[in-house]
């Protein structure tokens, strides 16, 4: 943009310019000379200053305008999702690059919290709200990444609900894109799920499944659309102070309308708690969100992870593996290990039972997430569920037939 060599270049040539102008006439006198020399030398001296302070000028206002553009580049989506509803201010703030940097100490490792297939999640404080945040950072490599951002602005930055993760403010400023949620001191519920430091109680237990079965009632039934969450599982359980289970990460969520039927897909999810006819024919709907609704609850209530090693090579799901108590007529003997017994009876069947039923092979034997709700609460009966587990029957939309 601007060349020093060039700038040296030319005060050298100003320089000797001055000099062979400054020099006196052989027959002049002394005084004349020195008053001529004089006048040369501040000549000189006016003409230098003025070059290099209109070098440095010309330097200083090309970098900002680069700065300008380059802002102006990382601010821009081909398709930008935020709309003018986040520009007024009836959205969540829009947060500047340098003040999340400053509240993360410049994302510094010691802030990190955790890190995901598409970036990493840091602790900050921000000093301005005076409120200490998780900020996700997503990486800037990943298409998949970026399109998960975009989701998650424009759905989770519509909903309110006390069991859902808060989301406070967004940034896609200095070639980075982060997300500023409210901070859950209490992290994620699988790692307290297989903590060997502390076990979750009981009744922490039931009211985790009761807030999680919240937000779905709301997402579901309760919003103006049906939002299908898709990623349902303990990692993106959050946890508050008073460990109020907050249902995060929208990254993968949908918006349909109420009413529609299966919404065909690509396949997203994570394996173990995708609903099996999601992961065949691609087509997703409410009822595989409960479905893997019903694989938490068993894994909350379990202790264990969706997929349970039987014997030394086999592995079967923990839904195969807990209605196979159900058909022993031992049901309770599911419960995890680590509760030493301490848990309500009552609950522990109605949470097991009610697990099986949202986990049902056939989604059209499913109950509603309200159904659910109101077995869990106890304000109907327990379903009746098969001794054995049902084989799972569905139709592609190729051939039409069963699988």
């Amino acid at each position: 943009l601007c060349s020093l060599t060039s700038i040296a270049e030319d005060i050298s040539l100003m320089v000797m310019w001055c000099s062979s102008h400054s020099e006196a006439p052989p027959l002049a006198t002394g005084r004349t000379r020195s008053r001529k020399q004089l006048v040369a030398g501040v000549s000189a001296g006016v003409v230098v200053g003025f070059i290099v302070s209109s070098s440095l000028l010309i330097c200083f206002l090309l970098r900002c305008r680069r700065r300008n553009r380059m802002a102006s580049q990382v601010d821009t989506f081909e398709d930008d999702p935020l709309g003018d509803d986040f520009e007024k201010g009836t959205g969540p703030k829009r947060f500047r690059y340098s003040d999340l940097a400053v509240a993360t100490s410049n994302f510094s490792d010691e802030k990190k919290l955790g890190e995901g297939g598409f970036g990493s999640v840091y602790k900050g404080f921000l000093k301005e709200l005076k409120v200490e945040v998780a900020i996700k950072r997503v990486s800037k490599t990943s298409k998949q990444g970026r399109k998960e951002y975009i989701s998650e602005v424009k759905i989770i930055s519509r909903l309110r609900h006390r069991n859902l993760v808060q989301l406070i403010g967004w940034c896609h400023g200095g070639g980075e894109l982060l997300l500023v949620y409210d901070l859950m001191p209490h992290g994620s519920l699988d790692t307290h799920l297989y903590s060997s430091n502390a076990t979750l109680s009981w009744p922490l237990r039931y009211e985790i499944v009761l807030g999680l079965g919240s937000a779905l009632l709301y997402l579901h039934q309760d919003w103006e659309q049906c939002v299908l969450h898709r990623d349902i599982k303990p990692s993106n359980i959050m946890l508050d102070a008073s460990f109020c289970a907050k249902l995060g990460d929208f990254g993968l969520a949908r918006l349909v309308d109420h009413g529609r039927g299966p919404y065909t897909t690509g396949l997203a999810g994570t394996m173990g708690y995708m609903d099996p006819e999601c992961v065949v024919t691609g087509r997703t709907n409410a009822e595989s969100d409960v479905y893997s609704f019903g694989v938490v609850m068993l894994e909350i209530a379990c202790g264990k992870r969706p997929a349970v090693a039987r014997g030394r090579e086999d592995v079967i799901h923990l839904v195969q593996w807990v209605w196979d108590s159900w058909e022993r007529g031992r049901t309770l003997d599911a419960a995890d290990a680590q509760l030493n017994l301490e848990f309500d009876d009552r609950e522990m069947e109605c949470m097991v039972v009610v697990g099986l039923w949202c986990a049902h092979p056939d989604r059209s034997l499913r109950p509603s997430i309200k159904q659910a709700m109101n077995v869990l609460r106890f304000e109907a009966p327990l379903p009746s569920l098969p001794a054995k587990m049902p084989v799972a029957t569905f139709t592609t939309e190729k051939d039409g037939k069963g699988s």
